[in-house]
């Protein structure tokens, strides 16, 4: 049973993609790595190494993906902070997970929403001008 409900949520999750905006895709980038550490931050808490590695993992890898669509050359000073500040946070994941400590997760998801509040928050009339890669 638990398979086909996640085969539906995939199934959900990929029609969103189909049709989201670029700009609906970075939320929902930033809002999947938010889930994914906090589910890696509560694996590690619990003790399970393994389920830790894999959701850390994938918040990394979102963080990292989130980082290679800035446009550094349309994005001017706030592409430059952005990128900056994602090199931060994958500094971060990488020593909650090497040194088995919550807080640098703490302080990625706090970073994260915070930038997720300012995303969701620009007018739906500039979402379609949004630019991936």
């Amino acid at each position: 049973m638990r398979g086909s409900l996640q085969a539906y949520k995939r199934v959900s999750v990929d029609s969103q993609l189909t049709s989201a905006s670029p700009h609906r895709v970075i939320s929902m980038l930033m809002a999947g790595a938010i889930e994914r550490l906090i589910q890696g931050k509560a694996a590690m808490e619990q003790g399970n190494i393994a389920v830790k590695g894999e959701r850390i993992g994938k918040g990394l890898d979102i963080v990292i993906s989130l980082r290679t669509c800035l446009s550094m050359e349309d994005g001017g000073d706030i592409a430059a902070n952005l990128d900056a500040l994602y090199d931060f946070m994958i500094h971060q994941i990488y020593k909650a997970n090497r040194e088995n400590t919550t807080e640098p997760l703490d302080d990625v998801i706090g970073m994260l929403r915070e930038i997720k509040s300012a995303w969701d928050q620009i007018p739906a009339e500039f979402h379609n001008m949004t630019q991936l890669g």
